[in-house]
């Protein structure tokens, strides 16, 4: 019996330990979380003016059909299609012979009436001599000078049909009415052209250089562009022309990242379109390399405002709480707080232009840590590890807390 109570207490002996070795046994906190990393950005001050966008395209100043004023075969076409012309230069040559036949033609019609001139001038003086001398009547003499009269107006019929004559020759040379880009060639050597109502197209020439642009725009907005750059005048009636206005308009291709060709406005439609409330519009544009062509589609835009500085940040950056647009600063301790804003227009770069608030609360200060990478990570009232654009941390911003922290249960 006693065997069985001494292994008794052999087991219980360590049992009897356990809670004292237990309750020496040192315990180890958690780590407390580090913040989340942010990517953030400073806003950006930019001097920016107010536009308003239209659709538009180009055309020439100046287009012409080159016809041919005379009948006759091609002998030589002397251009190459597309190639710049000067106002003068030959395109076409019609075959010469023909009309030089012509003007010979007429011209010998006008020595065979110089001939009988002569002879009536010559009868004119002899009946005249004979009603000197009483042996020629009145009415003889009077016969004689209309003879005469008819032959000096005979002979000026020919010399008018002789010049007509060397007019048509001078139409056989095809030339430029007036110098810029030339299309192809519809008709080439060999092929016969007429004059006339059937007269085929030889080809076109349009004026590039300076180019027009057209678009349209609502009648206020046409007012509001003339006073703007006319001071001090009411907008409407032939006082204020457009032309005189001086509106600069920008404009650029699908092609161009930017609105780098710069024109004026020029001239105003007589009319307003009923159905769409618009006005034709048009600016003109130097063009001396011809970058631009007739038909070409642009986006113009005109400016509606004076520079002024702006500041920005990057439209990826702002977030929505139902009618409310919102950013995510960082306060003193990089704490994250909500900043409520007013959006502007967005800007060809991604950039948001950020209005300015009636008090300093509503806007941003140039200093302001904005989060523009992580979004999804920062939480509003708790803390970040902000981080600059190359992935590097930055220290305390050490700014003060101007924005009013917000219950997270309302912030989306």
């Amino acid at each position: 019996m006693l065997r069985w109570s001494t292994r008794g207490l052999l087991i219980l002996l360590p049992m009897l330990w356990l809670p004292f070795l237990c309750g020496c046994t040192p315990v180890v906190a958690e780590p407390k979380p580090e913040p989340p990393k942010v990517t953030v950005a400073h806003p950006e001050s930019r001097s920016l003016v107010d536009y308003d966008e239209y659709n538009g395209w180009t055309d020439a100043s100046e287009t012409v059909e080159v016809r041919a004023r005379v009948r006759g075969h091609i002998d030589k076409v002397n251009f190459t299609d597309g190639q710049f012309v000067k106002t003068g230069d030959l395109l076409f040559e019609l075959d010469p012979r023909p009309f030089q036949s012509e003007i010979d033609r007429a011209q010998e019609q006008v020595a065979i009436a110089q001939a009988q001139q002569e002879a009536a001038l010559k009868e004119e003086e002899r009946q005249l001599s004979l009603f000197e001398q009483k042996a020629a009547k009145k009415s003889d003499v009077d016969r004689a000078i209309a003879q005469r009269k008819t032959w000096d107006a005979q002979i000026n019929s020919a010399e008018e049909e002789v010049r007509r004559r060397e007019l048509d020759l001078s139409y056989s040379k095809v030339t430029a009415p007036i110098g810029g880009k030339i299309g192809r060639a519809m008709l080439t050597a060999g092929n016969l052209v007429n004059a006339g109502g059937s007269d085929p197209l030889l080809t076109t020439i349009v004026e590039i250089d300076p180019i027009q642009v057209y678009f349209a725009v609502d009648e206020r907005a046409l007012l509001d562009y003339r006073q703007r750059h006319r001071p001090g005048s009411d907008g409407t009636g032939d006082g204020n022309p457009l032309k005189d206005a001086n509106v600069p308009i920008e404009f650029r291709l699908e092609t161009d990242d930017s609105f780098a060709n710069k024109g004026t406005l020029d001239f105003a439609d007589n009319r307003i379109d009923p159905q769409t409330g618009t006005i034709e519009v048009r600016g003109e544009c130097p063009n001396p390399d011809g970058k631009f062509l007739p038909g070409s589609r642009v986006r113009v835009r005109v400016p509606v405002s004076g520079e002024y500085s702006a500041t920005l940040v990057p439209d990826a950056a702002i977030l929505s709480d139902q009618d409310k647009k919102y950013l995510l600063c960082l306060n003193a301790e990089n704490v994250v707080v909500r900043r409520d804003v007013k959006l502007g227009r967005l800007l060809d770069d991604g950039l948001r232009v950020i209005l300015p608030g009636t008090t300093p609360e509503d806007s941003i200060a140039p200093e302001t840590w904005i989060v523009v990478l992580g979004l999804q990570r920062a939480r509003i009232n708790y803390p970040v590890q902000p981080m600059d654009a190359n992935s590097e941390p930055i220290g305390a911003t050490a700014q003060p807390a101007a924005a009013t922290t917000v219950d997270t249960s309302t912030a989306h």
